[in-house]
């Protein structure tokens, strides 16, 4: 339900307008040196407040180590990092509870857990919880990384590539500031560094473990791996990658870096697709469950205009959180 991973394994829990969110990794090595100066950069970057179309909610976002932490290293015990949530604004929530927002998850929600679910902020269903799936990213980059040289490390960049259809981010957002309306993005993700040989054919193939951890962050729609789904116009001579040697090296990349579910040692390429967010600006139309009717109404309260923005780094910690695990199965092989 809220685990993610087979040896490295991540348990998520929390609300929005709850007291804390929080994380629990089980399977993390000991001896892992980590302070919470590890976490600010990339906690920074997931931060709402700091761009022109992302939220004015702004938490401290501090790492609070509960357990698996000891003299600034890790135990091997289970590793439980908390955030307190400390700006909240509940009151607009009440009232929107009668009117299920339209592309948001409030209907189905309070159908699944007969009305008892934490709506205020959309409970645990918000965004605010990529900030735990952040804080596990930074570890696992620690642990994929920790007997690597510079020059072998892993390293994974996402970056927002197009936002409402135009390649012009800064353009996209003025114009979405401007329509008081909500924009999606396409947010792409390059990973260098990876052996030949991780993953496996079928259930546990790469691409199959990627989609699973990115699709937990909310608001993602699509990926596609290499050309993706571009393949489905292409020949078969223009698609395949010719290799080149025999260290795996080859002369195009459409295949993302991963052959029937492998890595093959280049560069891993991916795109996700964020859909607008639900909660815009703009008037709407839903169902009201008080009068019976479908009725005119309004979002209230703080919300992404482009919540795309925030995705790139969200993007990179469950990818290093999924390779991590990976690591660990190939190592516990053998292989």
């Amino acid at each position: 339900m809220n685990t993610l991973g087979r040896i490295f394994r991540l348990s998520i829990f929390g609300e929005s307008h709850g007291p804390l969110v929080g994380i629990t990794i089980d399977g993390c090595p000991p001896g892992i040196s980590l302070s919470a100066e590890d976490f600010s950069e990339a906690l920074f970057r997931r931060q709402g407040g700091n761009a022109i179309g992302s939220t004015p909610r702004k938490e401290s976002d501090v790492p609070k180590f509960v357990s698996g932490l000891f003299k600034g290293f890790t135990t091997g015990a289970p590793l439980t990092i908390i955030f307190e949530n400390n700006n909240t604004d509940s009151s607009t929530y009440e009232k929107q509870r009668q009117i299920p927002r339209p592309g948001h998850a409030d209907f189905v929600a309070s159908v699944k857990f007969s009305g008892f679910e934490d709506y205020r902020g959309s409970g645990h269903f918000s965004g605010r919880l990529t900030v735990c799936l952040v804080a596990a990213g930074v570890v696992a980059q620690k642990i994929l990384n920790r007997n690597r040289d510079n020059h072998h490390r892993i390293n994974c960049n996402a970056f927002l590539v197009e936002a409402g259809g135009n390649s012009n981010i800064e353009e996209a957002i003025a114009n979405a500031v401007k329509d008081q309306d909500s924009i999606g993005g396409i947010v792409k993700c390059e990973v260098k560094g990876l052996p030949i040989g991780w993953g496996e054919p079928f259930f546990d193939s790469v691409e199959s473990l990627i989609s699973h951890a990115v699709f937990a962050i909310p608001a993602i729609k699509g990926i596609e791996f290499g050309s993706g789904f571009s393949a489905a116009s292409m020949k078969g001579s223009e698609h395949n990658d010719v290799l080149l040697d025999d260290k795996g090296t080859l002369h195009t990349n459409h295949s993302g870096g991963v052959l029937g579910g492998i890595t093959t040692g280049g560069k891993l390429e991916f795109k996700v697709a964020v859909k607008p967010t639900s909660s815009t600006p703009k008037t709407q139309h839903s169902y009201n469950k008080e009068t019976g009717r479908v009725e005119e109404f309004t979002v209230k309260g703080r919300h992404d205009l482009c919540i795309a923005l925030r995705v790139p780094v969200v993007v990179e910690a469950v990818t290093y959180c999924v390779l991590a695990d990976l690591m660990m199965l190939q190592q516990s092989t053998g292989m």
